[in-house]
């Protein structure tokens, strides 16, 4: 659900960069302040924003659609970091995607982290995961099923905000010739399609965090013993989520679905195409730092450029969510 930069006008877009910035202040202040969470979780930051970046490019097929989606990844990062650094980690990840793979307009990256990251993160996780795996944990009744359950109902509605919201921009906007009811009536369904696979596959994940390493979980709780606790043998479970990563990025991905995303599709229902052409110096920006377009390496036509492309991302978004952590911890600390 990348926004393209044709989709948006420079007002909308740089409205949505406001809110977007607005949304990360406040999750770096509030980070900040927990100095013990923000050490634990920068090794486990760096992984899991890897892990969502190989995730993404794996696109599942919608049977019978011609449609694809792949994970969000907003809610997995959220029930694993808590909101805060969940948000702040997919948004490293989409700006990593669209600076260096040309995946989402530059202009448009404010749009792309509210749709995908503060629904996912903040509602999804804060008002319907959260609470009932919480209770569910305080009742002696969290089991699998209950974890799969909340995390599907969590990120379909998510992605539905997220779905609508970009209709909004896109009406907002005014300048696309999409209708806005013909738009949200394909962009709601095959969203929800998407949300549940989605939701299916982050249940399995954080049921299988549950079975290892229950602690991991995000339950609001911020005490020493519990930071302490969840801080113990983090490196081992970080080291496996890296090499997750790898095998994804650098073999599974291979295996996605070529067919357009949910946006996409939308997109070629009404106009026929699914490519929008983008203009102006947003573009021309993009096109200077995006290395790896199309997340392809210049002069490696074989499968391995796109293989050497996915583990640089890995690598890129690893280093770059380990050194924003540690940046807020040490600036904590000398506060």
């Amino acid at each position: 659900m990348h926004m393209a930069d044709a989709l948006l006008s420079p007002s909308v877009a740089g409205a949505m960069c406001c809110v977007s910035a607005l949304a990360a202040g406040v999750s770096i202040r509030n980070l900040k302040k927990r100095p013990a969470a923000c050490r634990r979780l920068a090794p486990l930051m760096g992984v899991m924003g890897a892990f969502v970046f190989a995730g993404q490019m794996i696109n599942f097929a919608l049977p019978g659609t011609g449609s694809s989606g792949h994970i969000g990844g907003g809610l997995l990062l959220a029930a694993l970091l808590g909101p805060e650094a969940g948000f702040l980690t997919l948004m490293l990840v989409l700006t990593v995607q669209c600076l260096l793979f040309a995946d989402g307009g530059l202009m448009a990256l404010g749009a792309n982290v509210w749709n995908m990251g503060f629904y996912a993160c903040f509602f999804g996780g804060c008002f319907i995961w959260h609470p009932l795996v919480e209770k569910a944990a305080m009742n002696g009744r969290l089991t699998r099923l209950r974890i799969m359950m909340a995390s599907v109902l969590a990120v379909t509605i998510s992605l539905q905000l997220g779905a609508f919201s970009v209709t909004v921009e896109t009406l907002l906007s005014g300048i696309s010739s999409l209708p806005f009811g013909a738009f949200v009536l394909l962009m709601q369904p095959i969203h929800f399609a998407i949300g549940v696979v989605e939701g299916l596959i982050s249940g399995a994940v954080l049921a299988f965090v549950y079975e290892e390493r229950p602690e991991l979980l995000w339950t609001g709780n911020h005490s020493g013993e519990k930071e302490t606790a969840a801080a113990a043998g983090i490196g081992h479970f970080a080291g496996g989520f890296a090499m997750a990563a790898l095998v994804i990025a650098g073999g599974l991905s291979l295996l996605a679905s070529e067919n357009p995303d949910g946006l996409e599709w939308s997109i070629e229902k009404l106009t026929g195409s699914t490519e929008l052409e983008s203009s102006g110096a947003a573009a021309a920006i993009q096109q200077v730092t995006s290395l790896c377009a199309d997340y392809g390496i210049p002069g490696v036509e074989s499968v391995w450029g796109n293989v050497l492309a996915a583990v640089l991302g890995v690598a890129v978004v690893t280093a770059a969510g380990f050194a924003v952590m540690r940046l807020m911890s040490c600036a904590s600390c000398t506060r």
